[in-house]
């Protein structure tokens, strides 16, 4: 069964505009027993980073409408017992949530496609599979702290340059889309002091594959902050520096 309940604390996003991000309530804050307010998980500064990308834009433009519509996600039976803890340490921490789902682990899929969302992030990479099966774009949240003053997103570039073999599924489609919009958001800003910043890794192949990487998201719209080509070399050292909240493909689970 789904339920979702409204955030009346804060205003509500346009619907038509905003960019509907849901995480998983696990990942963002950590149970326990008797505990009337949560302790932060490894997605908090995450939420802290997508508010300030939030308020950074309407610093610029009070009427801006395109921002981050951030949307809890609960299916965790225990959890959802303490559904009262989940939204008093939201407004404890002073975290900007829209909306708090509560479902069961097998409709979550349907309540994402319900909240219209566009990107889904979680822990649990089977989570992230299936909805990306399902044509949401999705992502494995990584361990490692990442910074709560900027939003960091490390895109893939062997699936940007990969070559098509037939229609694209779905969940390219809502890759191609989302980095639109992303690209749009980080041109409201100049190229220092960012509260966004877009990183290209292209993991296999020389200079040409990033430059072809860079080409294709160009005209989607979306240039980058910095460019890695690794040409083979291991991928962990570069994540462990720039520690991006997380990591995007064409549609593909990394």
């Amino acid at each position: 069964m789904l339920s979702t309940i409204q955030n009346t604390d804060v205003k509500q996003k346009d619907a038509d505009r905003a960019v509907v991000v849901a995480v998983t309530t696990r990942a963002v804050f950590e149970s326990g027993d008797g505990d009337s307010v949560y302790g932060m998980g490894v997605a908090f500064p995450l939420l802290q980073a997508l508010q300030r990308v939030n308020q950074r834009l309407l610093e610029e433009n009070p009427a801006e409408s395109l921002l981050f519509d951030v949307v809890l996600i609960t299916t965790d039976s225990q959890q959802q017992q303490q559904s009262s803890c989940i939204i008093s340490s939201t407004r404890h921490y002073g975290l900007e949530v829209g909306r708090f789902c509560f479902s069961s682990q097998e409709d979550f899929i349907e309540s994402l496609l319900k909240n219209d969302v566009q990107l889904f992030l979680s822990t649990d990479r089977n989570e992230a599979l299936q909805a990306s099966q399902k044509g949401v774009l999705s992502a494995v949240l990584d361990q490692q702290v990442a910074p709560s003053e900027q939003l960091r997103v490390m895109l893939c570039g062997d699936a940007v340059v990969r070559p098509a073999t037939g229609p694209a599924p779905v969940s390219q489609q809502a890759a191609q889309s989302f980095s639109a919009r992303l690209g749009e958001m980080r041109r409201r800003f100049g190229l220092l002091d960012s509260p966004l910043s877009i990183v290209l890794v292209t993991a296999s192949g020389g200079r040409e594959s990033c430059g072809v990487a860079l080409r294709t998201l160009r005209s989607r719209g979306l240039s980058v902050d910095e460019a890695y080509c690794l040409a083979g070399a291991p991928r962990s050292p570069i994540l462990s520096v720039l520690r991006p909240h997380f990591l995007l493909s064409d549609g593909v689970i990394d």
